[in-house]
Parts: C-alpha cells; structure tokens; sequence
C-alpha cells in the first residue's frame, strides 16, 4: 500500500534559521527574514516575475522580462503567448514549481496586466499563488 508521504527540505527542519528575505523590502526593517522554503519560493518567484532580462548584473538570463511584452498591442493572441513565455520561463528556471493555475488579465486602457498564478512545489506538494500587477 502507498502512504502519501510529505517531503520535508532539510532548510524547513531548523525553523530559527532564516533562509531569505521577504519581496518588497520594508521600510521598517528593510530585510524581512522567511524561514520555508515556501515562502522563499513564493518571493523567489515574485523576483523573477518583476525582473527584466539584462536587469541582474552578471546573470543577464535572470527574469521573465514582462515588461518588454506589454509594449506590444494587448490582444488575446499576445496574451496567449504572455502566458506561454511565463509558463515556459518558470518552468526552465524553478524545476522545483509546477505551475497549477496561470492567468493573465489585461488592462490596457491603463497599460497593465495582472497575473494570477497558481502552483505546487514538487518534492512537498505544498500549493500557493501569487498575484502580481505589472505595468508597462
């Protein structure tokens, strides 16, 4: 009989250790310290979803570079293929990330689209979602 065992990662077992920092930096603290790798996925995620290619310095590859697509004309077609780029760039830069839900709604009267995206992280079968409005 199969047990539907839950993966632990060996960061999760010392819950006093931080592993990253929380996206966007405060004010207050300006470092926000995360101790899952959950969250650390989910803000990992953020950061690559708001970053453009060439942006990183010495990892010009890093980011989903979203932005260079919201200077096309927003069409259902570009959105398909917004959806198809995010899809894909995720996929080849966080292998641990199953993408469960991906949608992206356009705006553009006021040059934005929101992204609602849903996923599971593969070794503890843990879900989340983020949603993100990213302007032109």
């Amino acid at each position: 009989m199969a047990y539907g065992l839950k993966k632990i990662s060996p960061l999760d077992l010392k819950p006093s250790t931080a592993i990253g920092v929380k996206i966007p930096f405060s004010a207050k603290n300006v470092f926000t310290s995360v101790y899952t790798t959950k969250e650390q996925t989910k803000y990992n995620l953020i950061n690559f979803l708001l970053t453009d290619r060439r942006e990183t310095p010495m990892v010009p590859n890093f980011g989903a570079g979203i932005r260079s697509l919201l200077f096309e004309q927003i069409t259902n077609n570009s959105i398909e293929n917004m959806e198809s780029y995010i899809r894909s760039s995720v996929e080849a830069n966080f292998p641990n990330v199953i993408i469960s839900q991906l949608n992206v709604e356009p705006y553009p009267d006021e040059s934005y689209v929101v992204i609602n995206f849903g996923y599971v992280l593969r070794n503890s079968n843990q879900d989340d979602e983020i949603t993100i409005k990213i302007d032109a």
